[in-house]
């Protein structure tokens, strides 16, 4: 595997860097409260960095997230991409390419998915309409990230099937909902509401919802990892200025063995998500990979906004100070990716699934641990 970034791929992230830079400062995040940075999104799309994803791929995606994440930019970024630009052109017929990928990459139109934060979550029932192709769903998602923005949904049923709903359509009900980080997200209650289904009637199944899952798991991985790299920066440079006892904190043992671990818990993060989505991007299976990453940015996420926060003493309990904001992120991330627990479990129950084979489907060994070749990254 090569995680080297292609020029393209560096070409973009460098243009998203300076974007986020330039326009997601914590007085403008200030001043936002709780809502989207419309301004920011339009400035992204005029520069093409949405549309790009479909050629510099999941990896490419992954760059540009770290970005948004140091800066924790209030855009539905990963939203847009995972649940509208690359499921629609991974799995999307041909007229729906041509009907829905122009709006989402010039940023008229936005993307989100209605996937619960755990594989076991409650997904809403479809009830096939016998006038058409299309159904009538019925259902509620609790959380759904950047719904408040969002034209275009994509949502999974009880058989794991993906419909798309438009946000206005009738039966359709969307309600705000605070969270831990400003997702401007919300409610979802769809009663009886009018979908079509994702690819060619009939043949959406497991497939695409596991591909599609997997990338989310993947992107809002990336963006945690860009978080923890924001966080722990903002600490470094905190710590090497501020004094105490006529010496910098950086000075005190105890603080560098912080920071030195903060900044493994980050590498590990972002190694992970490199892999799962070089993976996603070679054609080759991806889940446990995400779910690995999903882990690392979930528990070791943790720690790293934790120690942030921590590095900066009182100041870093100031609700208004950008580091608490990373903090909020971070916990926000944590809580959306599922616990740590969780996705330990599930990661366990896919890789025994078929026992007496490898991980990549492979036979397995006569000591029963996988056949040569990859393994997963823990």
């Amino acid at each position: 595997m090569d995680f080297t970034a292609t020029e393209e791929q560096r070409a973009a992230s460098g243009l998203a860097a300076e974007i986020f830079a330039e326009l997601s400062t914590p007085e403008r995040l200030g001043a936002l409260g709780t809502a989207t940075d419309t301004g920011l999104w339009r400035a992204l799309c005029a520069a093409g960095l949405p549309g790009a994803v479909e050629d510099i791929g999941l990896l490419g995606l992954a760059l540009l997230l770290e970005e948004q994440g140091r800066t924790t930019a209030q855009v539905p970024f990963a939203a847009t991409c995972v649940y509208g630009l690359l499921a629609i052109g991974g799995h999307g017929t041909a007229e729906q390419r041509d009907r829905l990928l122009p709006g989402l990459r010039d940023g008229s139109a936005v993307a989100t998915g209605a996937f619960p934060g755990d594989a076991g979550g409650a997904l809403p029932v479809a009830v096939r309409d016998a006038a058409g192709p299309g159904a009538r769903l019925t259902g509620t998602v609790p959380l759904v990230p950047w719904l408040d923005a969002a034209t275009l949904l994509l949502v999974p049923d009880a058989d794991r099937r993906l419909w798309l709903v438009r946000a206005t359509a009738p039966g359709v009900g969307i309600e705000p909902v605070a969270t831990t980080a400003p997702w401007s997200a919300g409610r979802l209650t769809l009663r009886d509401a009018p979908a079509e289904p994702l690819g060619e009637p009939g043949r959406s199944g497991a497939a695409p919802y596991d591909d599609v899952l997997a990338t989310a798991r993947t992107a809002f991985a990336a963006l945690q990892a860009g978080v923890c790299a924001g966080a722990l920066a903002r600490a470094v440079s905190h710590t090497a200025t501020r004094e105490q006892f006529g010496r910098p904190l950086s000075t005190n043992q105890g603080v560098l063995l912080r920071a030195a671990d903060a900044h493994l818990d980050t590498e590990a993060i972002r190694v992970t998500v490199y892999e799962a989505a070089w993976r996603r991007d070679a054609g080759l299976d991806a889940a446990p990979h995400a779910l690995t990453a999903a882990w690392w940015a979930s528990e070791a996420g943790k720690r790293v906004v934790h120690t942030g926060q921590h590095l900066h003493g009182g100041t870093g309990a100031d609700t208004g100070h950008p580091v608490h904001r990373h903090f909020l992120w971070g916990r926000q991330l944590d809580a959306y990716l599922g616990s740590g627990a969780q996705l330990l479990e599930e990661l366990g129950a896919l890789l025994t699934e078929g026992e007496g084979e490898g991980v990549d489907g492979r036979d397995a060994d006569a000591d029963g641990g996988p056949a040569t070749g990859e393994g997963i990254p823990v």
